[in-house]
Formats: structure tokens, C-alpha cells, sequence
């Protein structure tokens, strides 16, 4: 028996990339149900797992879809805060209409998933991780409105952490550098060397430049870091950031 069986999870951002890989993860787990989020109807539609799964198209920046969600997060026991987006421009060309857009996905939405999250675990206890990232520690040129928005989502959770203790409600970040994900594919750069030498190509040329360890992670690696953060292993662990960047960050 693992510390998932039995277990209410919610999972945003689960269609793809580090979500999807944390469903099947906690689903092969024992997990009882999955509440699922994502804004693709369609990939939502086509994920089966083996335990209930509630699959919930919407925007993780409308309060009033968290509002109808709430029923269906009662006896909610861990959530994965990981709905985001990305986007590159230097901050002179940045368009405050894509700056707004990554915030209210990355930082708006991530507020609302954490506050229902807390609600419902509200008297019961609980373990919630969100996704950040390690360009919200790190500052390199081109990424303000992302690295801007994870930079904040890591002080939302310590926040959090220190409100949610009397509750027992731990809550912690994840900071990943690269992972091989679709996130990669809003990037111009990425996507022109995927067309130039081809997407594998493209990620072991990126990771051989910005990683000591010379390769990035796949979802599925993270989500195996996740799981840890969300179990009784880490019990004693909130308001913490862990750091899974292949030395990126050094």
C-alpha cells in the first residue's frame, strides 16, 4: 500500500508534458481519484486511468469555474498546482498584453487552484506542490514575464506554507530547469531548431549548453520528485523549493 492509495488528487495542467506524466504516476500508485484540469477538452477526453477520474475542461484563471469545482473537491487529500505557459521577449519588446497573459495563467490561476486546494483540505490536513520553476531563481535575458511570474508562485507557496501549517496543510514548490515538455514548443528559438535538426536534437543541443549535467529531465522524472514532496516521506517538509535543474542554477 503506497501513501496514495485511497487518496483524492488534483492535478491542473494534466493533458501534457509534467501533469499527464504525474496522473499516470499517482494513478499506478493506488490512487483512489483524480480530479483532472486542463483548458484542452479534447486530450482530457482520451486519458483513462485505472482509478475514478473526474476530467474538468476550464480556465484556471476564471474564479468562477473554481467556484463551481469546489464540489467535486471534497475529501480532497494533495493537489498539483502545475497549469502554466511560457513565452520569450526581451523586457523592451515585451507586449504587456503577453506579459498579463503569462501572470494570469502562471501566478492568477495558480493562486485560485491553491486557494480552493486549501479549502477543501481546510480541518482535514493535506500536501499540495506547485510547479515552478528554476527561471523564477535564476535571471536570464528574455524570460521576465515567465521568470517573473515563477519567481512569485515560489513566494505565494511559502506564504501558504506558513498559513496552512495549523491546518496540517504542507505545501512546497518544485523548481525544474529544462524538461522535455510542450511548453518548449511557444519558444521561436526551440521550435526553429526542431524544424532545423529535428525535437531530440533540439532538447540534448539546449542541455549541453545550459546544464552541467548535460541532459534535461523527463516528465517523468519530475513527477516522481512531486510524488515524493506530496507523501508521508515528506512530512516534515512545507514551505520549501525543491531545486531539480541538473545543476543549472549553480
Amino acid at each position: 500500500m503506497s501513501d496514495f492509495t485511497g487518496k483524492t488528487i488534483l492535478i491542473t495542467g494534466a493533458a501534457s508534458g509534467i501533469g499527464l506524466a504525474v496522473a499516470r504516476h499517482l494513478a499506478a500508485q493506488g490512487a483512489a481519484r483524480l480530479v483532472l484540469v486542463d483548458r484542452d477538452a479534447s486530450a482530457l477526453a482520451t486519458m483513462t486511468f485505472a482509478c475514478a477520474t473526474d476530467t474538468v475542461p476550464g480556465d484556471v484563471t476564471d474564479e468562477a469555474y473554481w467556484d463551481g469545482l469546489a464540489p467535486r473537491l471534497a475529501g480532497l487529500d494533495h493537489a498539483v498546482i502545475n497549469a502554466g505557459v511560457a513565452g520569450a521577449a526581451p523586457i523592451a519588446q515585451l507586449a504587456f498584453t503577453e506579459w498579463r497573459r503569462i501572470l494570469s495563467v502562471n501566478l492568477d490561476g495558480a493562486f485560485l487552484t491553491l486557494r480552493a486546494a486549501m479549502r477543501a483540505m481546510a480541518g482535514r490536513g493535506g500536501s499540495i506542490v506547485a510547479t515552478s520553476s528554476a527561471a523564477g531563481i535564476k535571471a536570464e535575458p528574455g524570460v521576465a514575464a515567465y521568470g517573473a511570474s515563477k519567481a512569485a508562485l515560489i513566494q505565494l507557496i511559502k506564504v501558504a506554507a506558513r498559513e496552512g501549517a495549523a491546518d496540517q496543510i504542507r505545501v512546497n514548490a518544485i523548481a525544474p530547469a529544462g524538461v522535455e515538455t510542450p511548453v518548449w514548443d511557444a519558444i521561436p528559438m526551440f521550435a526553429e531548431r526542431v524544424e532545423a535538426i529535428g525535437r531530440d536534437a533540439a532538447f540534448a543541443e539546449l542541455a549541453a549548453m545550459a546544464t552541467p549535467l548535460g541532459r534535461y529531465a523527463k516528465p517523468e522524472e519530475i513527477a516522481g520528485q512531486i510524488a515524493f514532496l506530496l507523501s508521508d516521506a515528506a512530512a516534515l517538509i512545507t514551505g520549501t523549493v525543491l531545486v531539480s535543474d541538473g545543476g543549472y542554477t549553480l
